[in-house]
């Protein structure tokens, strides 16, 4: 299977102090997957799916729905490591109204998802 080719590995300085926050935390990962480089993989595009699902929800524009998707992303994302994703997802279910909110979400999870595409490549 090509997934387990796929390279993990963290690139030198990410994850050390002053170095710019990765879309996806490989630690956090590492450690929810046991260090199965296959499972990360499969892991991650089930992640990739459901954010795309969740945004498609919070996009509707009721309340209801905003909140329970936002609340499903952040914990997606909380089990991805997908930090920025979380902080967003947490607005939008703060505030389901805020535009602002839903645009950050957005732009969280097209930047996660395509950092998981290049890893897949």
């Amino acid at each position: 299977m090509a997934s387990s080719n796929i390279a993990f590995d963290r690139p030198d300085g990410s994850g050390g102090r002053g170095a710019p926050e990765r879309p996806i935390d490989f630690a956090h990962l590492e450690r929810q997957t046991m260090g199965d480089k296959t499972l990360e993989a499969e892991v991650l595009r089930m992640f990739s799916r459901q954010a795309h699902s969740c945004l498609a929800e919070i996009g509707s524009g009721e309340t209801d729905r905003i909140r329970a998707s936002a609340h499903l992303l952040k914990g997606a994302a909380s089990a991805v490591g997908a930090l920025r994703v979380v902080r967003a997802a947490a607005a939008c279910e703060a505030q389901p109204g805020d535009a602002a909110a839903l645009a950050e979400a957005s732009a969280a999870v097209v930047e996660v998802e395509n950092f998981i595409s290049g890893l897949m490549r």
